[in-house]
């Protein structure tokens, strides 16, 4: 088992709970307030949403929680890691975008970028495929 863990969740299964509803399981949950001690993605198409936690949280227990939490269950979500990746998919990127310039925006720390071994652009899709050095970058 790695010893990194992921700092994001994914739970599934959302369509039965408001994106304000979730955000206020998952304080209740960790402990935490959303800005302050994670944020959330809500992905409507793939009825899902992504938490990520900014404040340092044992997010095993937390998952593990969640998988005892009678109002998760009473939505029917379910929460799991999200799988670590070295890389990552950049969509509506313009055809005037050289592989230079996204090398040097992902690997900005204020992006929350890191070292950045390869960039792929892919004109037909509009989009880029970053692949860090590490799976700490993650813009």
């Amino acid at each position: 088992k790695s010893a990194v863990t992921s700092a994001s969740v994914v739970f599934e299964k959302i369509e039965g709970c408001s994106p304000e509803c979730l955000s206020m399981l998952i304080e209740n949950i960790s402990g935490l307030a959303v800005g302050d001690g994670f944020t959330m993605e809500v992905i409507p198409a793939k009825n899902v949403a992504v938490a990520t936690f900014t404040k340092s949280i044992d997010t095993a227990e937390f998952v593990n929680k969640c998988s005892q939490s009678k109002r998760l269950k009473e939505f029917q979500m379910t929460a799991r890691l999200l799988e670590l990746t070295q890389s990552i998919k950049a969509e509506e990127v313009p055809a005037s975008v050289s592989t230079d310039y996204i090398t040097v925006y992902f690997e900005n720390a204020r992006n929350g970028g890191g070292p950045v071994a390869d960039v792929q652009l892919l004109p037909k899709e509009k989009s880029a495929i970053i692949t860090f050095c590490d799976h700490k970058g993650k813009a």
